[in-house]
């Protein structure tokens, strides 16, 4: 159970788990539904109406409705922003909102810091601390969601800080809190898992039942080159990966999209476009091509040499996406979650909607 001190988080329950906790201290089934349903909203147990005042005395004093404090939170000109939640053990993760005009995404993150030290990611430099619990997940979503009505979340990246497949218990968790109708009610095909390549959790994410879309952090079509960028290719290779994904893909009938940060001089070789085509012919996929962005300062990637990778892979009969970089200048984007600190030109202010 997730515990804050001697007190319960009770956003890191499904409605099934309040239920049973509800019925200990006497109360009905359906208390638990309401329950879920204020806690979803970002509400204080005071502001539950609904509820008896004994009960809102009771869970004041027994339970928590999340266990975030907010640090800092910054918006970049492109509108993306990026919030710093204070963990109650005195970590900080970041959390990151991307405005568009047909959808609003949140991205998450599941760990605070990251074990497997990718080339050009800031929160992989820092090493992995612990794994988030499935309410620290879930109150990211709450909170961010909380800052910007009446405009509804839509999709969400689990693309953050750490690995989600490593937390894997947690993430699945906190996808099924996140599917819950009875809160968010966020549909699992708009909520996205990105790995770096744990071909196991691949496969058993396969058989959840839970049609979550899968990106998979590539990177690299050989070997040799995914060794650098990427270290756990060192243990499960380019071809262990790959089987994986296509069971994925037979399994649950879902296209796998392909995340691929473009760095010049070491991945993106007229050689490497070759290998990717080959690398995903017949598999039902999309790429995603993302420019590499600096880690340590402020400031938009370089995106030529990404259009010029989609060429070489247009040539091979691969078509892809060059994504635009969000949030760079707050350091936002893309492998920037958990840069080094910088001295902020502008205070933390609260989005409103359309803003």
């Amino acid at each position: 159970m997730n515990t804050a001190g001697d007190t319960v988080d009770l956003l890191g329950m499904l409605p099934s788990d309040l239920e049973v906790f509800l019925q200990a201290l006497g109360e009905p089934p359906y208390r638990a539904r309401q329950v879920f349903s204020w806690l979803h909203s970002g509400a204080a147990f005071e502001e539950m109406t609904d509820l008896p005042r004994r009960l809102r005395s009771r869970l004041a004093a027994l339970a928590r409705p999340g266990t975030l404090s907010l640090s800092h939170q910054e918006t970049a000109p492109d509108r993306a922003a990026k919030f710093g939640f204070q963990t109650a053990d005195g970590h900080t993760i970041e959390t990151v909102l991307i405005p568009h005009r047909s959808r609003t995404t949140i991205c998450l993150s599941s760990q605070i810091g990251c074990a497997f030290a990718c080339a050009f990611c800031a929160t992989g430099r820092q090493g992995l601390r612990r794994s988030l619990r499935p309410g620290e997940i879930v109150e990211q979503v709450v909170r961010v969601q909380k800052s910007i009505r009446p405009t509804r979340l839509s999709n969400i990246v689990f693309m953050g800080m750490g690995e989600p497949l490593a937390n894997y218990a947690a993430v699945v968790k906190a996808v099924r809190i996140l599917n819950s109708e009875h809160g968010l009610a966020i549909g699992a095909r708009h909520i996205a898992l990105s790995t770096c390549g744990l071909p196991n959790e691949i496969r058993r994410l396969a058989g959840e039942g839970i049609q979550v879309a899968l990106a998979i952090s590539l990177h690299a079509a050989t070997d040799d080159v995914r060794d650098r960028l990427v270290p756990i290719n060192r243990k499960h290779n380019i071809a262990e990966l790959m089987a994986a994904a296509r069971f994925f893909a037979r399994e649950t009938g879902r296209k796998i999209a392909f995340e691929y940060v473009v760095v010049p001089g070491a991945n993106d070789t007229p050689e490497q476009a070759r290998e990717l085509a080959r690398l995903l012919r017949g598999l039902p996929s999309m790429v995603n091509l993302i420019p590499r962005n600096p880690i340590e300062e402020g400031g938009r990637a370089e995106p030529d040499p990404a259009f010029r990778f989609a060429a070489f892979l247009k040539r091979h009969g691969l078509e892809a996406i060059v994504r635009r970089s969000r949030g760079a200048e707050v350091l936002g984007a893309c492998g920037q979650l958990g840069s080094p600190e910088r001295p902020r030109k502008s205070r933390a202010r609260s989005l409103s909607p359309g803003s």
